[in-house]
């Protein structure tokens, strides 16, 4: 703690000396009485008569002081501090009212009456085990989005259950994996107990899927204006508003989370939520904050992390990772990206739409190189077409820290490519270089399950770890690292862990989607895994360009396809991959085709709607069949309609 902090901290316990302090006690104001405050004027008294202040002007600018940094309040939150028959309220008075044991705290209830969009969080006394937990982990804008989402997935000073019981399954991690673990779990009336550090939700809702979403939606729609004089339609060239755009993002993220709160699970559906680190103490024994918990079975669902390359000088920079990019409330004029895969592309594509000039580095010869090579092509013209830079066959030499001449910060990225070396300057700088699994600092050992920082927990094909009571689920474990592969693993973890069941992580056929604009969606395998593994194979692939309603779209012309491959002379399917501004719902025809085992002969009879882009696929379907008409096929019809006629 800081030498002012503890002055301030000393001051306030004064002020609330019950001898020589100010009066604290309930107030009436006509009819309804406000317990435990204090008036303003006679703060204002206090302070000139105990010398802290040497006039009434100078205590009021303490005072407001004081109510900016949260020891105070206006009981109705209605006014700032004035030297006036007003009354406040300290921190630690609302706290002990609201109940510190019992109900629970608003983290609204902590904003200051002026509270903006830039308020980071708060300086208050009596939460600062929790402020600095959150802090630790991410630097939230404490706006009233964030403080809803914060009361639904990280309660301020929440209270954790006792424990007393041995739980049927215990479940660490409250991502994707382990909410639908416990939720399912609790669904077929097995008692849950859930562990969660940070913040419920995991990355899916707080620092992913939802909020990139939230951004790409808006970048969506700047694209489209840009484009829109194709249709005839003119307008002025669009004002951004990045704030907005991020206080948009905010809101809806903070609309989502009730499905991920502590109530809901808490409430609704009967599980014991503690938020704390969870620690094994042996085979079947968890600790969380001094609580020793028990499980008969048990769900590791701790997910992943952003990975960090080692380049030499980037832990000394404050770079951005996708925790912190959503906390961004300032447009970056020059934002670089390390890393070209899904959501180095996404962010790129976004940000250049949104007014930054960016920059991202990959180093191998293309971006998203683990994609169809046809399909990333495609992505990257349409990137440079937005005004992205890409550098490919990069090595990375250096990442420092420096200062133009207004002394803002700024961050040089030197590299070489072939044999030239340069040096690129950003304002900010986004880490992607993929995911690593969380499993350090829990432990593992005591409870016998075994693990590396590279494949995460080990699991077998039913997701049983080298502890036959423990499971796990998620990103910690498996390689497609998806909040979809998350839920559907968790499902195999519930009906193996409590019902004895043999579900195998290989029966997952699982697709995957990039949200660029356009999008690729993928199932199955790829044409190289087909040529490594020397499998015969045919490739069917229909060109948006030559279909009606891509033409009526105008979205024939950035070169999206829908490709199909079959084995060879089948219509059995291997792997599909769709670049289409909704590939991502186009492709789950095809998935459900799979799942099915569904060939493309019988999706070329499925009627679909006439215009749409989905009815390429059928056309892929009609391509197959086509190929069945071999020259001594055609030839027998010929002579059977010859003797028809």
């Amino acid at each position: 703690m800081n030498t002012a902090t503890n002055e301030i901290n000393i001051l306030v316990t004064k002020m609330r000396d019950p001898s020589n302090g100010i009066s604290i006690k309930d107030r009436r104001w006509f009819f309804r009485t406000y317990p435990t405050c204090f008036v303003g004027s006679e703060l204002v008294d206090w302070m000139v008569t105990n010398g802290v202040a040497e006039s009434r002007s100078v205590a009021l600018a303490i005072g407001q002081n004081m109510l900016s940094l949260n020891l105070f309040k206006h009981v109705t939150k209605d006014h700032p501090f004035k030297d006036e028959y007003l009354f406040y309220r300290f921190a630690q008075d609302e706290l002990t009212l609201r109940g510190i044991e019992g109900e629970n705290i608003s983290w609204v209830d902590l904003l200051p009456v002026n509270a903006s969009n830039e308020q980071m969080l708060p300086a208050i006394p009596a939460l600062d085990q929790e402020m600095q937990i959150l802090k630790t982990f991410v630097s939230l804008p404490l706006d009233v989005h964030n403080s809803r989402l914060l009361d639904n997935v990280h309660p301020a000073r929440f209270n954790n259950p006792e424990g007393s019981i041995t739980y049927n399954i215990l479940v660490i991690g409250a991502g994707a994996a382990g909410l639908v673990t416990a939720a399912g779990s609790a669904g077929v009336g097995a008692k849950v107990a859930l562990i969660e550090e940070n913040l419920l939700g995991g990355d899916c809702l707080n620092f992913g899927c939802v909020p990139s979403k939230a951004l790409l939606r808006c970048a969506r729609a700047i694209g489209e204006l840009k484009e829109i004089h194709k249709l005839g339609v003119y307008v002025e060239p669009p004002r951004i508003d990045f704030a907005a755009i991020m206080a948009r993002m905010r809101k809806l993220r903070a609309d989502l989370s009730p499905n991920d709160s502590v109530s809901r699970f808490q409430n609704e559906l009967g599980v014991d939520v503690f938020i704390g680190k969870a620690k094994f103490l042996s085979k079947d024994t968890v600790d969380v904050d001094g609580k020793q918990l028990k499980f008969a079975k048990c769900c590791i669902a701790t997910g992943a992390s952003a990975a960090v390359p080692q380049i030499p000088g980037l832990l000394e920079v404050p770079f951005l990772t996708n925790i912190t990019i959503f906390n961004l409330q300032l447009l970056p004029p020059r934002l670089g990206i390390i890393g070209a895969g899904p959501i180095g592309c996404e962010m790129a594509q976004a940000f250049a739409r949104f007014g930054s000039q960016v920059t991202i580095f990959a180093r191998s010869a293309s971006i998203l190189e683990k994609e169809d090579i046809d399909a990333a092509s495609v992505i990257e013209k349409a990137l440079e077409s937005d005004g992205v830079i890409i550098i490919k066959n990069c090595t990375f030499l250096s990442v420092s820290n420096s200062q133009n001449s207004e002394e803002k910060q700024q961050i040089v990225v030197k590299i070489q490519n072939g044999t030239d070396i340069s040096e690129i300057i950003f304002d900010q700088l986004l880490v992607s270089t993929g995911r690593k699994p969380n499993v350090t600092d829990m432990n593992l050992e005591l409870a016998s399950v075994e693990y590396n920082n590279t494949d995460g927990i080990l699991v077998n094909e039913n997701l049983q770890t080298t502890n036959a009571k423990i499971y796990a689920a998620g990103d910690c474990c498996t390689r497609f690292k998806y909040t979809h592969v998350a839920d559907f693993s968790a499902r195999i973890v519930i009906r193996n862990a409590l019902f004895w069941g043999s579900a195998k992580i290989s029966q997952l056929i699982i697709p995957w989607c990039t949200y660029t604009d356009p999008e690729i969606a993928h199932v199955g395998l790829y044409e190289r895994d087909l040529q490594q593994s020397k499998t015969p194979y045919q490739i069917f692939t229909k060109h948006l360009k030559d279909l009606d309603r891509a033409i009526l779209d105008e979205d024939a012309d950035f070169g999206g396809f829908i490709k199909i491959i079959t084995e060879k002379n089948s219509d059995k399917i291997l792997g599909a991959t769709i670049v289409a501004r909704n590939a991502g719902d186009m492709i789950s025809e095809i998935t459900t085709a799979m799942v099915a085992q569904v060939g493309l002969s019988t999706i070329s009879t499925v009627i679909h709607p006439y215009p749409t882009q989905a009815d390429g696929i059928r056309q892929v379907g009609d391509m197959y069949n086509r190929t069945r008409l071999t020259p001594t096929t055609r030839l027998l019809l010929r002579k059977l309609l010859e003797t028809i006629s």
